[in-house]
């Protein structure tokens, strides 16, 4: 199937008082049309920024960013409009990311006025409805306010204007982190429903391990502005390379009181992502670092067909040939 979306080296930095932030950092990886890549790694490690980067939130500092085949690296305002048609974000913050004065039915139409999707207030109103019924909101919240539903309802408003204008793709940036457990399943089912019926493209950034699995085909590992790990997703949870990776995952808790298992501990200092040297930036905290990795950045290798990692001991680490 063809490549929906396909970045290549972007990079996205922040300038502060200290220097530059490298917030992404030479970060290439593909999307396939109708598939879920899963971008996962610990706070701050710039997942939200590449989601909000490729959608043209944040401007890039270089790279290409490429949408069925077309480059989007530089555009103007009247083609990001037309863009936003096309590639939409479902924010982590439910409540925060809706307008308190706006009722359920305004706040869903207001994508379609924006862009004049219907011809009269009844066709306004019809498809309002319609998108309510799509993502399982009662027609009796109609006019009811953000601050009067749960959170859950509160996404599902935001997925219903994320779905307004019909997008081929959508950035969601951990979508069901704020809610309850049981909420998280109905919110994920609904995504993935819409996906089948749409054939809809996400992006699903996330740091819940179970949630990626249950809803990625592929899966990025990200630390510090950059990608370390990238790989189908049954076989990140079967065979990953990377330290990171490892350690990440094994931070997982198994469900059960009698449940043994060796774990990769994180230990040392986190290197500062403001100005940083030409190093891994994992080699501060890696068992393995030597004085390669604090001399030269590893460049992403493929081990094994389509599993990619940036570790120059990858091989030896896990006795690959």
């Amino acid at each position: 199937m063809a490549n929906l979306i396909e970045v290549k080296n972007l990079k996205k930095y922040f300038k502060t008082n200290r220097g530059l932030l490298h917030a992404v950092d030479d970060v290439s990886f593909t999307i396939e049309k109708g598939k879920t890549l899963g971008v996962v790694g610990e706070s701050g490690c710039g997942k939200s920024t590449l989601g909000r980067t490729v959608i043209h939130l944040h401007e890039k500092t270089s790279g290409e960013i490429w949408f069925e085949g077309k480059d989007i690296s530089e555009v103007n305002k009247q083609q990001l409009k037309s863009l936003r048609e096309d590639m939409q974000m479902i924010f982590q913050d439910p409540f925060s990311s809706l307008n308190p004065r706006m009722s359920v039915s305004q706040l869903i139409a207001e994508p379609l006025l924006i862009y004049k999707k219907c011809e009269n207030r009844q066709a306004l109103e019809a498809r309002v409805m319609k998108l309510m019924d799509t993502v399982g909101l009662a027609q009796r919240l109609y006019n009811s306010y953000p601050h009067e539903l749960d959170g859950g309802r509160r996404q599902r408003i935001g997925i219903a204007r994320a779905l307004a204008l019909e997008p081929k793709f959508i950035v969601c940036d951990e979508p069901v982190s704020a809610l309850d457990v049981s909420i998280q399943a109905q919110i994920i089912n609904l995504m993935q429903d819409l996906q089948e019926e749409h054939q809809l493209t996400y992006m699903f950034i996330t740091h819940d391990m179970s949630v990626v699995r249950h809803i990625s085909d592929d899966i990025m590992v990200m630390y510090l502005g950059m990608m370390v790990e990238f790989c189908d997703s049954e076989e990140i949870f079967h065979n990953r390379f990377h330290p990171y990776t490892k350690a990440l995952l094994d931070a997982v808790p198994i469900p059960t009181v009698k449940a043994k298992k060796e774990r990769h501990l994180i230990k040392g200092e986190i290197t500062s992502p403001i100005n940083p040297g030409n190093e891994c930036r994992f080699a501060k905290r890696c068992p393995y670092a030597d004085e390669v990795c604090f001399a030269s950045t590893p460049a992403a290798e493929e081990v094994c067909p389509g599993h990619f990692v940036a570790c120059h001991h990858v091989r030896e680490i896990n006795n690959l040939k």
